[in-house]
């Protein structure tokens, strides 16, 4: 039983970083739409970052507002 839990978290925690990955992938069309070209690559390539990304949504959770803001409409 604990053999398998083992197993079992080893590959969820190897999994991790590539659903970080595959997940700022598909948000950054619209993070380039609404923060301009540079701002929403650089917000999509932090989030990439396994605990960086993390570390940034959490500091902006805490401020309530983002690090690099959107564009001016």
């Amino acid at each position: 039983m604990r053999y398998g839990e083992r197993r079992l978290k080893r590959r969820i925690g190897r999994s991790l970083p590539w659903v970080g990955g595959l997940i700022a992938l598909a948000t950054i069309g619209g993070a380039i739409r609404r923060k301009g070209l540079f701002r929403g690559t650089l917000d999509s390539a932090l989030n990439a970052v396994p605990f960086v990304g993390g570390a940034k949504n959490a500091a902006e959770i805490y401020r309530g507002r983002d690090f690099l803001r959107d564009k001016p409409v």
